[in-house]
């Protein structure tokens, strides 16, 4: 069973969504052991003891938002809102891997975005890479 089935089924976390089925559209983008991976092309097999983060889990215990999450609504980057969780995502491992991206790194990410809301998404990471940057200072 692929992962992103598992969790949408079993778990109801449905924060992933089915696109491609390929690995290629990025809208099944977690985090797995503290690297973005496609869970449409992940299998359960040998997943006990990894942890997994989904976008339904970035949030604080307090409720409050990841700044990549606060981030997008700032930059009002959601447009039909289908791709966000993936891009979500994958903008979070970029920025643990990156702490300042450029437009460049950013546009490597390779999600797709079915209303092109490609400008603000790159200003949202942006935005996010800062504000996690205040955080840690």
């Amino acid at each position: 069973m692929p992962l992103l089935w598992y969790l949408r089924d079993v778990l109801r976390l449905t924060g992933a969504k089915y696109g491609c089925d390929q690995g290629n559209c990025g809208f099944c983008t977690v985090i797995v052991d503290g690297k973005a991976v496609a869970s449409c092309q992940t299998k359960m097999e040998g997943m006990a003891g990894k942890r997994v983060t989904t976008v339904e889990g970035l949030s604080g215990k307090d409720g409050s938002l990841h700044p990549v999450q606060q981030a997008w609504i700032d930059e009002d980057a959601i447009m039909c809102g289908f791709c966000q969780p993936g891009q979500i995502m994958a903008a979070v491992d970029l920025l643990n891997r990156q702490k300042n991206p450029s437009d460049a790194d950013i546009d490597k990410i390779g999600n797709l975005c079915r209303c092109g809301s490609y400008g603000r998404i790159r200003k949202a990471i942006k935005r996010a890479a800062v504000s996690l940057k205040d955080t840690q200072a």
